[in-house]
């Protein structure tokens, strides 16, 4: 087996073995938890993680799942760079998959998680009604179904690739301007990470 196939074979089953923990538990989350705490905001908000009914922070699983998605991903995705579109398409799907969650994570969910966890708290951080809390919730909820069909796709895409054979064939190098557009894109999303963890 060579060095290229071996690395990206292993990245793959990293991503599998991740993603489909990752993946259940974000249905747990969607299904159990925000199933009860946006049954019948904003009283039911009181159910809501971080606060006493729930003292526990779902981003200590989340967070260091999700990174590592993230590494597997991304591995995958450059140590295969080279395969033929119909297989390099099944590496991308991972990588671009979980960082594009990410960034919803944060331009979404978590201003709406300060926003319903102060609402339910009764803090004075409250910044919305009570009937802004209901459409806040059901918003959530809405989009939190993309985050799920999202870590399916992270989940079925490698577990797909590596039930195919590895391609024999290699495309042809990338011009230097394409890897320096791909190496400012892996600076980027580096960036995007340490900040992400910067501000946890």
């Amino acid at each position: 087996m060579m060095k290229r196939e071996l690395l990206t074979r292993t990245f793959l089953w990293l991503a599998v073995l991740v993603g489909g923990p990752l993946l259940g538990a974000k249905l747990f989350d969607l299904v159990v938890l925000a199933g009860a705490w946006s049954t019948n905001p904003p009283a039911s908000l009181a159910m809501m993680p971080y606060g006493k009914a729930w003292p526990i922070d779902t981003g200590v699983f989340f967070i260091p799942f999700s990174a590592a998605m993230l590494i597997a991903g991304f591995g995958a995705l450059t140590t295969g760079w080279r395969t033929p579109w119909r297989y390099r398409w099944l590496l991308c799907l991972p990588s671009l998959g979980i960082l594009s969650l990410l960034i919803l994570t944060v331009v979404a969910f978590w201003p709406m998680n300060a926003a319903l966890y102060y609402h339910g708290a009764h803090s004075p951080k409250d910044t919305i009604t009570d009937a802004q809390s209901i459409a806040m919730a059901r918003q959530w909820v809405m989009l939190d179904w993309l985050r799920v069909a999202g870590a399916t796709a992270a989940f079925v895409a490698p577990l797909k690739a590596l039930t195919m054979p590895w391609p024999g064939e290699l495309t042809s190098k990338d011009p230097p301007v394409v890897r320096a557009i791909l190496f400012l894109a892996l600076m980027s999303v580096a960036a995007f990470v340490v900040w992400f963890v910067a501000n946890i």
